[in-house]
């Protein structure tokens, strides 16, 4: 039998009578097997890590590209002018500097339709994301997770012809699309608890959801240069494509991942001992869910805090940005969208190369997991959140807000030694549906945040109303990731697992 290496304790036994007051196996080290990792043949985990990778490139390409087509989209000279005041607006550059005139796209939208059109996904989003993860955990990752790319490629691919039809039918689409994707994060959550050990999840998670800054980073400027191609067909072709990409993504799904190791047909004998090595036999317990524990448990509730902020600062950026760009600071679409794109590039450099050195500093043990947890999760949401700041203090000035937003924002990976994989280190047995509580409650603030911030501008697009959201995104970041240092955990909760009698 291989005995399981638990997260935050030494002892393989979880002592059910504990609470999580007695956190003092917070201070104590993960310990590396002894079966020693395949070194002849190709690592069966390693090519889940890159089609968990291109699985989440490709659905953030289809979610974010919205947020540059919509630029082209609609008609801006319908919206109300801003204020004369000089101290609230930018200078308009000449035409001949490269600016634009605006946009006379087929929709007259307004801020605050705007922003229910940007923050629809998100109604379906919030819905699949429990059932997502133990649907994960019943019957396997592999197709929960490749079923809700495949939704996603459909109904992007559906979204432009939606649109011209009437606009009720539009934002039902963009609620499927978001209740495909919904499954997706959860569903990985619940695959790498059982093919990754605890050295390499920091690491490994780094690799596999950075698939989504690398969809933001191609998708922003691909849809902007899309967007330009009238004669093309102009923004229709940022869903066809992304939506065509997803087909083929799911063919290749389908035949090369499978749920655990102890499965997979074609795994090298030594990679499976080892993983079984690192993270115990898969439990195959099919019980109820501890609803009133999740409920009870002071360290989720912490996870979901701090990934309520992140939520709220990243969709600021993700969905807003691209029109403060276009709006306050006058560029045209294709630099608005490649500029757009600068912070996500950077955090996906730095996520990683963060997470190769968080796993270096638990091998080595210079931290325990706890702390490895809370310095870097405050590292994600500190730093990014002062950038924004920054943003809003500098107004008018191009450069410092590149600066501002690539520099800055890049320390928004360290999330992924952060609070990302806190959820298996609680308990790997529920970890999916853990992961799609929290998520599912994080991503609330995705569509509140475009709703709130269409309220805040309201048709006046000045650097008054846009520092205030700003400031907004910073305040809600930085507060929440102060609940999540004072209250996390990395101990496996006494519900996690049933005591093993021998």
């Amino acid at each position: 039998m291989y005995a399981p290496l638990e997260e935050g304790s030494i002892n393989n036994e979880v002592d059910s009578d504990s609470e999580y007051e007695d956190d003092e196996d917070d201070t104590t080290q993960i310990v590396a097997p002894d079966v020693e990792d395949t070194k002849d043949c190709l690592r069966s985990r390693h090519i889940l890590g890159i089609m968990g990778f291109l699985g989440f490139a490709n659905v953030y390409a289809m979610r974010v590209n919205l947020s540059v087509a919509i630029v082209a989209m609609v008609n801006s000279s319908m919206t109300p002018p801003p204020s004369n005041n000089s101290f609230e607006t930018c200078t308009v550059p000449n035409v001949t500097n490269g600016t634009i005139p605006a946009s006379t796209g087929e929709f007259n939208w307004d801020e605050q339709t705007q922003g229910i059109v940007l923050g629809s996904f998100f109604y379906g989003y919030v819905l699949t994301q429990v059932p997502g993860g133990r649907l994960a955990e019943l019957f396997g990752g592999k197709r929960v997770y490749g079923v809700g790319v495949l939704i996603t490629a459909i109904f992007t691919f559906l979204s432009p012809i939606a649109a011209r039809i009437n606009f009720p039918l539009f934002i039902l689409v963009r609620v499927l699309e978001g209740m495909g994707e919904g499954v997706t994060f959860p569903s990985m959550h619940a695959m790498l608890a059982r093919w990754i050990p605890p050295l390499e999840r920091s690491k490994f998670a780094a690799y596999v959801y950075a698939g989504a800054n690398f969809g933001t980073i191609i998708s922003l400027p691909l849809s902007g240069w899309l967007c330009s191609l009238d004669y093309m067909g102009g923004w229709p072709l940022c869903f066809y494509i992304f939506g065509v990409l997803g087909f083929v993504w799911f063919f290749f799904w389908l035949f090369l991942i499978y749920d655990n190791p102890q499965v997979h047909p074609r795994i090298c004998p030594q990679e499976k001992a080892f993983i079984l090595a690192s993270i115990g036999p898969q439990d195959e317990d099919k019980g109820s869910i501890p609803w009133m524990n999740f409920l009870t448990c002071v360290p989720l509730w912490a996870i979901l805090i701090t990934q309520c902020g992140q939520s709220w600062a990243f969709y600021t950026q993700l969905t807003e940005l691209p029109t403060y760009m276009a709006q306050i600071l006058h560029f045209d679409i294709q630099s608005d969208a490649v500029l757009s794109a600068i912070p996500y590039l950077t955090s996906w450099i730095f996520g990683i190369g963060t997470s190769i050195f968080a796993d270096w500093l638990l091998s080595k043990g210079y931290l325990s997991l706890s702390t490895s947890y809370k310095v870097f999760n405050s590292v994600a949401s500190i730093v990014p959140s002062l950038g924004l700041l920054g943003v809003a203090y500098v107004g008018c000035d191009k450069i410092s807000v590149q600066l501002l937003l690539a520099i800055p924002g890049a320390f928004a990976g360290a999330v992924y030694a952060g609070n990302q994989m806190n959820h298996i280190a609680l308990s790997p047995k529920y970890a999916g549906t853990m992961y799609g509580i929290t998520n599912a409650t994080a991503n609330i603030c995705g569509f509140l945040a475009p709703y709130v911030i269409g309220l805040i501008i309201q048709g006046r697009e000045t650097l008054g109303q846009w520092r205030m959201v700003f400031y907004l995104a910073a305040g809600i970041n930085i507060g929440a990731n102060l609940f999540y240092v004072a209250f996390a955990s990395a101990r496996e909760q006494s519900w996690s697992r049933v005591r093993q009698t021998n």
